[in-house]
């Protein structure tokens, strides 16, 4: 599926099923419980929910959810940071952080993390300069890094022990 991305304003698409129709949009300050909701319950790296309020007051452009049917059931949590390219060694870059991905289980394999992503890193270049993207991810997570491979991303790293259960990740990099 060729997901063509808009910056701003809700968007609408059809899912890979072909019936299922979502909404990406910018997340808004009531959406957050069901973002918090939505990490509890699909990712074992929770975050306090002030940590979702500051992402979303400083970096609202890059902060995006999926509905279905009107409901909340998917989010990118993204910010920007300075330091030195992943891509470019010896570079300092602006660089788009994608902080947190999650899709519920019922809302899987439609192409909504896709969609999603894709906004993000839109925003990302174009409301806050970022060049690159960058973003870790389980280095037993297949799925994720088929989907981040195929937006371009490559992996630059590996951080042993990053996860709290031990489990290694990788850093994962594109040029915006």
């Amino acid at each position: 599926m060729a997901v063509d991305v808009a910056v701003d304003g809700p968007q609408r698409f059809l899912g890979r099923d072909g019936k299922t129709e979502f909404v990406i949009r910018e997340a808004q300050m009531g959406d957050l419980q069901d973002v918090v909701n939505i990490n509890r319950r699909v990712l074992p790296e929770n975050y306090p929910v002030w940590f979702f309020v500051e992402h979303l007051e400083q970096f609202p452009k890059a902060f995006v959810v999926a509905e279905v049917g009107g409901r909340v059931v998917g989010y990118v949590m993204s910010r920007v940071e300075y330091g030195w390219s992943n891509i470019e060694k010896g570079r300092p870059a602006r660089k788009g952080h994608i902080v947190s991905v999650g899709v519920l289980p019922e809302a899987r394999r439609l192409g909504i993390a896709t969609a999603m992503l894709k906004r993000a890193m839109k925003a990302l270049k174009t409301y806050y300069g970022a060049s690159e993207a960058y973003l870790e991810v389980r280095v037993s997570n297949k799925p994720a890094i088929s989907l981040y491979e195929k937006l371009g991303y490559r992996v630059v790293g590996r951080v042993p022990r990053y996860y709290s259960d031990g489990e290694d990740a990788y850093i994962m990099a594109c040029t915006l």
